[in-house]
């Protein structure tokens, strides 16, 4: 099979036309992308290899984050480089503009993938998960080739371990489930080193493998099923509480959760870690190859997740989709040319900062772009008197079905996610917009629901690193009303405005030219005692 793989991979680079070799020095770029793998939750901790390959070999960025909490709209902020207002893809269907047509028109030919391929000269490969609804037939089924890709292995709709049908340059390939040559995980790590043997030597590359695990359904590779057979979720001080004045949503939760949702989190905790392993092998295997091929030094890897995850955190069971830290915030590892070992950094640094970063790296002129994010390489480099964004922004909308979830029909239509004792995971009017803020003075975030109530959850994460306590009602009213014109004004920005000075920082002003309701925000002044 490896060598059926090789050869027609071989075959297309033959096609492929040789860049000048002036361009081989420049850095080849790897991005390892796992699927909803948290970090405030000990997500890491798994991935041994990892830690010692990448973090302790490069810097780890403590402050990493998401601007949406969802695998579809947060992989389209990584490929564009824009927060889901600019991107416009919202949730996980079609609908929500996943993997559409109207994103394959307006978004795909302008990834930083395509502009690394097309301006920059480099061979680009893909392997894994792409978007939610990549695959389906209303957006051309698995023959849609994205632009800017030399080399494309995805995955058919969502992730799964065995089973699955993988896009091989536009033709659809089936697995099924024998270990041996069908364990997703394992295929990817098997594709990725045959294209680092047979690709050209002419030209620097760049891969993309974006893996299943730990998503559901946790389906670990069979030598690691009986691993971790004691851990089980964190009881840290926001589990398998009440989420006393936060939104509805969050209330509504059953509270103390039931043995059975307590065993099942546990349990799914566990096998997430199981799937880790494989990762973890991947990472490994990935890294001795470019060491063997005398590339490792010239190469930046990167690894990151797509979105964080809660295991019972305020008795919500399992999912994502909130704007809690354990749900937006995820690692960040990044070794490469220029990189110091074993370093950490605090800036505030989030998905969107990928895209920019390695077109920077492959000296693409980012003024040329419409991105909204901030190019990391002066931090990789350990550039002095960086000036760095203090805020960015999260934002979420909300799915629920029209009618009643059949498991939870007490709660009436606009509901979705319910588990079988009637928590649900998300509604239409879980729909939100946050700044989060890290700044010397101030570790804050301030979130608003698009609901009747206009909702607000405000947080000090100082004093309470879990968000137990929402402040909305006995913060500083002049600090309220900024984060709400500051809010505003980053739910319409695009490009340079998305990187204006925050509500904490010195060269903060108001203006209310840049704040307009072309994406349903309207002002809203905020008195607390109203809150």
């Amino acid at each position: 099979a490896a060598v059926a793989r090789g050869l027609a991979l071989a075959a297309l680079l033959v096609l492929s036309p040789a860049g000048a070799t002036r361009q081989a020095r420049r850095p080849n770029v790897v991005l390892i992308l796992t699927d909803d793998q948290d970090v405030c939750l000990g997500g890491m901790t798994p991935l041994k290899k990892t830690n010692a390959l990448i973090a302790q070999m490069g810097i780890t960025f403590l402050n990493a984050y998401v601007p949406s909490a969802l695998c579809c709209p947060s992989r389209a902020s990584i490929l564009t480089g824009k927060y889901p207002h600019n991107h416009h893809v919202v949730n996980n269907t079609l609908e929500g503009n996943c993997s559409s047509k109207l994103w394959q028109k307006i978004q795909e030919p302008y990834t930083f993938p395509a502009l690394l391929k097309t301006m920059c000269g480099y061979q680009t490969f893909f392997a894994g998960k792409y978007l939610n609804e990549y695959g389906a037939e209303d957006a051309g089924g698995v023959g849609h080739v994205p632009p800017g890709w030399s080399f494309w292995y995805a995955l058919e709709k969502n992730s799964k371990y065995y089973n699955y049908t993988l896009s091989v340059n536009g033709k659809a390939r089936r697995h099924g489930e024998n270990y041996s040559v069908d364990y997703l995980t394992d295929v990817l790590a098997n594709m990725s080193l045959d294209f680092l043997e047979y690709k050209s030597n002419f030209e620097p590359f760049f891969m993309m493998i974006s893996t299943p695990a730990p998503h559901s359904p946790w389906t670990a590779a069979p030598q690691y099923t009986k691993s971790f057979q004691n851990v089980s979720a964190p009881r840290n001080s926001n589990f398998n509480i009440h989420g006393k004045n936060k939104h509805w949503l969050i209330r509504q939760a059953k509270t103390p959760m039931t043995n059975s949702s307590i065993q099942f989190l546990d349990d799914a905790y566990r096998k997430r870690w199981q799937t880790l392993l494989s990762v973890d092998d991947l990472v490994e295997k990935l890294v001795k190859k470019l060491e063997l091929n005398g590339e490792l030094d010239n190469t930046y890897i990167f690894y990151t997740s797509d979105n964080g995850y809660h295991t019972g955190q305020f008795s919500l069971p399992i999912d994502k989709r909130q704007l809690y830290e354990f749900d937006i915030k995820v690692p960040l590892l990044v070794r490469g040319p220029g990189i110091k070992p074993n370093q950490t950094n605090k800036m505030l640094v989030a998905n969107i900062d990928l895209g920019p970063t390695i077109l920077d790296i492959a000296g693409y002129d980012l003024n040329k772009t419409q991105m909204d994010g901030m190019s990391l390489l002066p931090l990789l480099r350990g550039d002095k008197n960086v000036t760095w964004r203090s805020d960015f922004l999260v934002e979420y909308q909300g799915e629920g079905y029209n009618g009643s979830d059949p498991t939870c029909p007490g709660l009436g239509p606009g509901v979705t996610h319910c588990f079988p004792d009637c928590v649900c995971e998300d509604s239409y009017n879980n729909t939100y917009a946050c700044v989060r803020t890290l700044s010397t003075s101030w570790d804050l975030q301030y979130c608003e629901f698009d609901d009747r109530e206009v909702f607000v959850e405000v947080y000090n994460l100082t004093a309470d690193p879990h968000q137990i306590n929402n402040i909305a009602k006995t913060i500083d009213q002049e600090i309220l009303e900024k984060m709400n014109y500051r809010l505003m004004m980053l739910q319409s920005c695009s490009g340079a405005t998305c990187r204006t000075p925050g509500v904490f920082d010195p060269g903060y002003r108001f203006d209310p030219r840049l704040m307009f309701s072309n994406h349903g925000v309207r002002a809203r002044r905020f008195s607390a005692r109203s809150l």
